[in-house]
């Protein structure tokens, strides 16, 4: 039997068992026991079903898992993913401070001096002479007045847009913006609206229909979007803010370190003062080599989130080690920015090296995230798989983590990339693309998500 016609099969099958799945998972309300009124099982639960026959159709393609993979290594430039030896472009260490001694060395001095947790949130335990110095060199990064550390990311964005925005109050966020901004206005008692990504034009029309209607607006855009590798346009979002008295909150997470002169981040990048931003939000988790969130602004913004924003104020405080690591690598930055005109230059080599090879980079601008679009979510999962087996990992980005029939591998570079390895590596991505083209493999599951009800972005 050709590789075709045995896909052709298997898909079928997959899909009847998704399609029975969904209809499991579309009546499951009504088989609830109204008179006991017990508990759903786990495995009824919608999301659980979706998943579940998600897998099935990955098996039926015969298509490993891409996610959890085992890195058994420091996952720099290189790892060791279950037991194999790759070249790895999965990690957010855009300016390679990970695997620097420095900030290793830092960690360990914090350990001996401060131990291994802060054991209570800062209002209870108190703060630590390391969380006010990373809050001093982020406040001086940014021009502000203050800056506030928070101990995860995600729980960042969510406290603080649930801290700020009430009743009566709209968060206004880009379409592509992250999980966490929409999560958090999702949960704040605010209303929640979004206008389409990096469209300027269809903000400011939506701004002139809502903007006399709420008290407070706040408008969140990312500095270095996560899935496209595009930078908004903040001269034109300041512009608008001058127009219509809005908070304006730019998500630095991917930006700083890839994005502007020496890896400023974006309003160094458009020679913007950075004081028209309200808040400056980042994360320490990916140029920064350790873990937890940011938030830099005015003194009356940071007194504010030090005793309204709940991820801070009943959470245990960001660990010392974390603190200490995240501040030598801000100082590392600063003092060598020819990591980042690397990283800017390996950036621009994969444009045009992908150009070159006729793959779709998308609105990528070339600033540490670098997807490859290929179409079906099957055949980005396939080709991550294969890579993979040719010893280079990258992961895919499928529906609906991105839009149908937009599925991509996400490349994410390192200022210690060389440009052979990223030629390497899209040399081998466009033999595969072609193979599997040419075998037949290409059989969509777009029918099959589409009848478990999957839909949306992030």
């Amino acid at each position: 039997m050709s590789l075709a016609r045995k896909q052709r099969g298997l898909s079928r099958s997959a899909r009847s068992g998704a399609l029975e799945l969904a209809r499991r998972a579309g009546t499951h309300l009504r088989t609830v026991d109204v008179e006991t009124r017990r508990n759903l099982a786990i495995s009824d639960l919608p999301d659980f079903q979706k998943a579940r026959a998600l897998r099935q159709i990955l098996n039926g393609l015969n298509i490993a898992d891409p996610y959890h993979r085992l890195h058994e290594a420091h996952a720099t430039t290189n790892s060791v993913v279950d037991g194999q030896e790759c070249l790895n472009f999965s990690s957010y260490d855009y300016l390679g401070l990970n695997a620097d001694p420095r900030p290793v060395l830092a960690a360990q001095r914090a350990l001996e001096v401060y131990g291994v947790s802060a054991s209570a949130s800062r209002m209870v335990a108190g703060d630590r002479p390391i969380h006010r110095a990373l809050e001093a060199a982020l406040a001086r990064h940014y021009g502000a007045q203050a800056a506030q550390v928070f101990v995860s990311g995600h729980a960042t964005n969510v406290s603080v847009i649930g801290a700020l925005m009430r009743e009566g109050d709209i968060v206004i966020h880009d379409s592509f913006v992250h999980n966490s901004v929409s999560v958090g206005a999702r949960l704040s008692p605010a209303t929640r609206r979004s206008f389409p990504h990096a469209d300027m034009d269809a903000l400011e029309r939506l701004l002139e229909e809502v903007r006399a209607d709420h008290r407070n607006v706040l408008v969140v855009v990312e500095g270095l979007y996560s899935m496209d590798g595009d930078i908004p346009d903040l001269p034109r979002l300041v512009e608008l803010k001058r127009r219509f008295g809005f908070w304006l909150m730019v998500d630095e997470a991917h930006a700083l370190g890839p994005v502007g002169p020496e890896g400023q981040g974006c309003f160094a990048h458009f020679g913007c003062d950075s004081g028209e931003v309200d808040i400056w939000m980042g994360t320490l988790s990916k140029t920064l080599a350790s873990t937890g969130g940011y938030i830099a602004g005015s003194s009356d913004l940071i007194e504010f989130l030090r005793y309204n924003a709940d991820g801070f104020v009943f959470s245990v405080a960001l660990a010392p080690v974390l603190a200490a690591s995240a501040l030598t690598a801000l100082d590392i930055m600063h003092s060598e920015p020819d990591r980042a005109e690397r990283l800017q230059a390996s950036g621009r080599h994969f444009l045009s090296k992908a150009a070159e090879l006729d793959l779709n980079t998308g609105f990528a601008s070339g600033h540490g995230v670098l997807p490859v679009i290929v179409g079906d979510s099957a055949l980005a999962t396939k080709l991550s798989e294969r890579m993979l087996a040719k010893g280079i990992n990258v992961a895919p980005v499928t529906f609906p983590g991105v839009p149908m029939q937009s599925a991509r591998l996400r490349f994410f570079l390192s200022s210690d990339h060389t440009f052979d390895q990223i030629d390497h590596a899209l040399k081998t991505l466009r033999s595969e693309i072609d193979y599997l083209k040419s075998s037949g493999f290409g059989e969509t599951i777009a029918n099959a998500m589409a009848a478990i009800g999957l839909s949306g972005r992030r």
